[in-house]
């Protein structure tokens, strides 16, 4: 099934109703004063997914559904998921030779054969994002299929059983630094500065590698901080408390983290040297005059809320809880040599960098430890979530024995009682929204203690020594290979 290499195909589009077209602009005269007000007014908002057919034509019952209430009610990641899905979905049937709506259950049953098993397929996808794809085309034929007289191809389909254990990979602290200095910082096998390495982002990759790593963040969530969000840097506090907006976070599950002074050190050097330098040379290239659609920050109240001024004039006060991520990204701040991003995160032409474009920067770090030789010794953004996770429990174990160990059963039972279930301390400290979600995804628990307890006695405490033996011969956890073999 030749999908990939498909002349013309199936695109996921999204609307962007802060940016200025020229001559378009002009053209829609006759119709509406701007771009905006036209989309607005057949219906489209900022941010909708719309497609475009192989013709470059729209399917307007296609993108009815992507602007409906039901898909409204999606948070944003999930919408952005199931508009690929949605995308993938309608390139193979092309390459089927079929129209979406006469789709049967043979072409799911193909369909699932070419996303998951068929050996012709080079980018086959393990079950879990296969189930993503069957609960978005249910979706979307829900909606579509009373309204239109459309039949259902997966209405009988059963999902494939998700077995999350089988997904959830975890590096010790030792794995973890032998993959930062080989795949990020451009160290060779020995430990040395490898003389052939090119990378030109080590600070800022490693600022934010080091921050999952140290706070458990998704990385869209992380991606999304703004200069505004930071706290004040202090030698003297072990861990910051800080504050993910509703509108950055999974499920609009805006929540507290914690970060570790190491990993804070590290966001405030980047800050210092290579994303101060980038700004310069955006800076003396003009090359922020020339953005569209760019918001002006004129004043900020602490972490709390921002004041902007639009494109079009007006100004706006929010609640930084309430700005997305996408429009993180068109706020500046002046400054006195000229404008500067307050996204956190920049590429090396000064410009924000999207929250999507990290994967790269792992793929990238893999692909450099396999021709190192270290076959399978591979790290994801979520990996690193969850090897958060697993750090915290180490931590759990050692306090757990330390505070716990002489005391009675009825005095233990006391004790739990005191300060709640394990399992709510390790959804707080991840973010999850409900507590079975943190039971279904990782595998043991925490003690029963607080977050601010663990806190107290995190600094210390030999974990590295402590995961490094305790973890050893676990097939799902990475230690240090080198480490290992020596």
């Amino acid at each position: 099934m030749d999908v990939e290499n498909a002349a013309r195909r199936w695109q996921v589009h999204r609307y962007d109703l802060r940016r200025t077209f020229g001559e378009l602009s002009e053209q829609l005269q006759g119709f509406a004063p701007d771009l905006a007000t036209w989309t607005s007014a057949l219906g489209g908002r900022d941010g909708q997914q719309f497609m475009l057919g192989p013709d470059g034509l729209p399917d307007p019952r296609i993108n009815a559904c992507l602007g409906s209430t039901k898909w409204r009610k999606l948070d944003e990641g999930t919408q952005l998921d199931y508009g690929y899905s949605l995308g993938v979905w309608l390139n193979v049937l092309m390459a089927l030779g079929v129209n979406w709506w006469e789709a049967t259950e043979d072409h799911a049953e193909a369909f699932e054969f070419w996303r998951v098993t068929d050996p012709e397929n080079p980018e086959r996808v393990q079950t879990n994002s296969f189930s993503r794809d069957v609960a978005a085309l249910k979706k979307f034929y829900s909606w579509v299929g009373p309204r239109y007289g459309i039949e259902d191809p997966f209405a009988d389909f059963d999902k494939p059983k998700i077995v999350r254990q089988n997904d959830v990979k975890w590096l010790d602290p030792g794995g973890y630094k032998r993959w930062l200095d080989l795949g990020i910082r451009g160290m060779d096998l020995s430990g040395r500065p490898d003389r052939w390495w090119r990378g030109r982002n080590g600070q800022r990759d490693t600022a934010f590698c080091n921050g999952l790593y140290g706070n458990g963040l998704r990385v869209s969530e992380w991606a999304s901080v703004v200069l505004p969000e930071l706290p004040r840097y202090s030698r003297r506090r072990g861990y910051y408390t800080c504050q993910l907006a509703d509108k950055c976070a999974k499920g609009d599950w805006g929540h507290p983290y914690w970060t570790p002074r190491s990993a804070m050190k590290g966001v405030q050097s980047y800050c210092e040297g290579a994303r101060a330098a980038a700004v310069r040379r955006a800076q003396a290239a003009g090359r922020y005059e020339r953005l569209d659609a760019v918001e002006l920050v004129l004043s900020t109240q602490g972490t709390e809320a921002v004041t902007v001024e639009l494109p079009g004039g007006g100004r706006e006060e929010l609640l930084w809880n309430d700005v997305d991520a996408d429009r993180r990204l068109r706020m500046f701040r002046c400054t006195e040599l000229g404008l500067e991003p307050v996204a956190l995160w920049l590429n090396e032409d000064g410009l924000p960098r999207d929250g999507r474009g990290w994967e790269h920067t792992f793929d990238v770090a893999n692909e450099r430890i396999e021709m190192l030789g270290l076959e399978g010794f591979k790290c994801t953004a979520h990996m690193l979530r969850h090897s958060f996770a697993l750090k915290w429990y180490s931590i759990g174990k050692l306090v757990h024995a330390a505070r716990m160990g002489h005391l009675s059963e009825d005095e233990r039972r006391d004790f739990r009682e005191q300060f709640g279930d394990t399992w709510h301390l390790v959804q707080t400290m991840l973010g999850h929204a409900t507590v079975e979600t943190t039971k279904n995804v990782y595998l043991e628990p925490f003690r029963v203690l607080d977050v601010e307890m663990l806190l107290l006695h995190a600094e210390g405490f030999p974990i590295e020594a402590f995961m490094a033996e305790t973890f050893a011969a676990h097939p799902m956890v990475r230690t240090d290979p080198l480490a290992v073999t020596r």
